[in-house]
């Protein structure tokens, strides 16, 4: 069964570069986006796998903050495994307090590292 993994609140230039990180990672990985509250709220309902956050997310969330949005979700689902991509250590240092797992920046995006985080959040050993 292929892993599924959300875009929450990215741009569609990130959101490219994104699909592509989580592919690398993970070739049959379905990547989908939520550019909204209702949409966020319908894909945790659905189940996913690993959400990756914006820092600053777009209008449509109950925050404009991805790390707010990090907090309330892990009180309401403390299993789901959620992420903030963001160059700014201070972000990261913010969501890993708000219960997200380490992250990456944008920066990073494509390189092994990446991957590998990405891998181990998915509960990957190896390429499928």
């Amino acid at each position: 069964m292929s892993k599924k993994v959300a875009l929450v609140g990215h741009c569609g230039p990130d959101s490219s570069y994104l699909r592509m990180a989580v592919n690398k990672a993970l070739r049959d990985a379905k990547v989908v986006a939520a550019d909204d509250d209702s949409e966020l709220k319908q894909l945790l309902s659905d189940g996913v796998d690993l959400l990756l956050f914006n820092r600053i997310l777009d209008y449509g969330f109950r925050s404009d903050e991805g790390v707010d949005v990090i907090r309330q979700l892990r009180a309401e689902h403390p299993d789901v495994k959620m992420m903030l991509v963001s160059n700014y250590e201070d972000a990261q240092d913010a969501a890993i307090q708000a219960g997200a797992l380490p992250g990456f920046g944008k920066r990073e995006i494509g390189t092994p590292r990446v991957t590998q985080v990405l891998r181990e959040a998915l509960g990957v050993t190896e390429q499928v």
